[in-house]
Order: C-alpha cells, then sequence, then structure tokens
C-alpha cells in the first residue's frame, strides 16, 4: 500500500495516444529522466508519429500505429509492458457532439479495450487520465470521460490482489496544449478581437510540466481506484484573455451548446470518499470493500483530511486564482 517510489528504470513503459500534447511532454520527461527497457508511443496517426520521431527519439523508443479501438491490436502492443499511460481520446466538445458514436467507441470502448489487454498482458500500473468535464458532465465528451473513468475503477474488481493496478488522473485545462483557448487567443489576436462566450466564465489551469509531474508521482502513491486530482489554481476567461493579448478588444459572444460557465473537479456526491492533501486530492472507490481492499488514508507520506460534507472543489470557489501576469509569464512568445 502506497509503497517506495515506483521505479520506472528497466520498465516497459507504453503511452496511448502518444503523439498529443501531453504524450509528447511524458515521453520527453522519461526519456530525460529515467533508463526504461522499451519506451512504446502508440497512435493512429503516422504522419504525426513521424514528425514527433524527427524531436523525440532514442534507442529505445518506439512508435507504434495502432488505434485503442482495435482490441486485437491492443493485445499485440501491450505484452511485455509494465506500465500503460492512457491518453488517447476525442477530446473536442462540438466535434463529438457531431460525431458521438465515434467519440464512444474511442473514449468508452477503447477504455475498454485498454483494460482488457493491461489485465491480459498482466501490465503492472495503468494511469486514465481524465478531465473536469467528466464530472457533472453536459455534453458528450464529457459522458464519455466519465464512463471511461467508471470504467478504469471497476477494472480494479476483475483482478486479484497483486493483478493489474488501475487508477484515473484528473485535471483542468492545459496551458499552450494543442487544441485549447490558448493557441486559439494567440491566432485571433492578430485580428485585435477575441471572442469570450461569457465575461462569468471561470476555468482551472495547470502547466503541461505539472500535470506530467503529476503522473509521475501518482504512479507511486496509486493503490486501486482512486481518482487523483492536483490543486490548480482558476483562472477567469477574460483575465486570460487579457494576459494573452491585452491589446485586444473582448467581444462577448454568448455561450455555447455544451459549455459550463463554471467546471468542478470534485463533485458534492463523492465529497463522502475524497481525501485533501497539501496539494492533492483523492478521491477513493466506493466499492473497494467488494474488492478485498483495505484502503489507508496514507499518500505520499501525507496523511489524508476527510473533507466536509458537500464540498466541491469548484473554478469558482478555488481558494487559489492565477493572475494575468502570472499567466502572461507563461504564454509570452
Amino acid at each position: 500500500m502506497n509503497s517506495a517510489p515506483y521505479d520506472l528504470y528497466g520498465k516497459s513503459i507504453l503511452v496511448t495516444g502518444g503523439t498529443g500534447s501531453f504524450g509528447e511532454s511524458f515521453v520527453r520527461r522519461v526519456i530525460q529522466e529515467f533508463a526504461p527497457r522499451r519506451l512504446s508511443i502508440l497512435a493512429r496517426d503516422e504522419y504525426k508519429q513521424f514528425h514527433m520521431a524527427e524531436k523525440v527519439h532514442g534507442p529505445t523508443v518506439r512508435y507504434v500505429v495502432g488505434d485503442v479501438r482495435d482490441p486485437g491490436r491492443l493485445q499485440r502492443v501491450f505484452a511485455d509492458v509494465d506500465v500503460v499511460v492512457h491518453a488517447a481520446a476525442m477530446k473536442h466538445v462540438p466535434i463529438a457532439e457531431f460525431n458521438p458514436i465515434e467519440c464512444i467507441r474511442t473514449n468508452v470502448l477503447g477504455a475498454e479495450n485498454v483494460i482488457n489487454a493491461a489485465i491480459d498482458s498482466g501490465v503492472d500500473r495503468v494511469v486514465a487520465l481524465s478531465t473536469d468535464k467528466a464530472t457533472n458532465p453536459i455534453n458528450l465528451y464529457g459522458a464519455t470521460k466519465l464512463c471511461s473513468d467508471k470504467l478504469f475503477v471497476a477494472a480494479n474488481s476483475l483482478v486479484g490482489e497483486g493483478g493489474t493496478r488501475f487508477s484515473v488522473v484528473r485535471y483542468g485545462n492545459v496551458v499552450g496544449s494543442r487544441g485549447s483557448v490558448i493557441p486559439f487567443f494567440k491566432e485571433r489576436r492578430k485580428t485585435g478581437r477575441l471572442p469570450i462566450t461569457d465575461a462569468r466564465m471561470t476555468r482551472f489551469w495547470i502547466t503541461m510540466d505539472k500535470g506530467v509531474d503529476f503522473v509521475l508521482r501518482v504512479l507511486t502513491m496509486m493503490d486501486r481506484g482512486e481518482v487523483f486530482i492536483p490543486k490548480q489554481p482558476s483562472m477567469r476567461m477574460v483575465d486570460l484573455a487579457t494576459a494573452v493579448a491585452p491589446e485586444c478588444e473582448q467581444e462577448i459572444t454568448g455561450i455555447r451548446p455544451g459549455e459550463k460557465i463554471h467546471e468542478v473537479l470534485i463533485p458534492a456526491d463523492e465529497s463522502g470518499q475524497t481525501l485533501e492533501f497539501d496539494n492533492f486530492f483523492v478521491i477513493q472507490p466506493a466499492f473497494h470493500e467488494s474488492w478485498g481492499l483495505k484502503l489507508s488514508d496514507v499518500y505520499a507520506g501525507q496523511r489524508g483530511r476527510p473533507v466536509a460534507p458537500g464540498f466541491e472543489y469548484r473554478s469558482d470557489n478555488n481558494p487559489e486564482w492565477m493572475t494575468a501576469e502570472a499567466l502572461h509569464l507563461l504564454t509570452r512568445d
């Protein structure tokens, strides 16, 4: 339970969706700081793999073309793998709404395929990446990620003691990631006007480096079935727009379908299972006793504090806020 630091040296590591922003940053970090036996990047777009391979390579790095929708392919590539970081997903809200079954096939059925391949191949640990949109979802993307989270938590009931461990990491928007609003604002500032859907809107923000740090930390902390949430600052979208392009006029365009004013990372309904630590939260699994698992309240050498009944971790009531000046330091060209 919450044993000594998990040693990635000599391990075989596989990252699904590994050509995305997180995957590339995670692979770079592992190459720099560890000596894995093999580091495999699984993705379905060979064009992205080709360009990433020109920048990120090494004697143990392998680029593998494949799709989490294809269970047979996963059975092959998961062979002799110790650690899986599952980052593959359809993430664009409007595209998911217009193509719902495609989003379900990747985010839900793909999660099932990853779980089955990991168990069948004897993978030691699987960390699945989630999103704030999985909490109290109002769009299809969020609903599929909530379902994915539930699948990875429940997967622990399929294995006995000593079998594959599954846990989830959930955080908000990543500063500067591909497809995020910051690159969009940088492009639109050429027009002198930035569209803001609602002046009240707030979001959680985390840097890519901190996201990678936290996933690496969770590989050590995880037992079974936890959802780990790093503490992260909130920011008003109007302040973010000011940080990116202070010279631009801001135009309020109205909230889009499937969009929230504020995001939630821990819902009130799960406050009874939530522990708070110095710089992260842990939502412990509700059904662990049926797995024969006795959970501890100690993670990373800290004893967790139960949160108050009805506690919510929301982007609008967050005690930590990022200023426009602080974000500017992270986003300046």
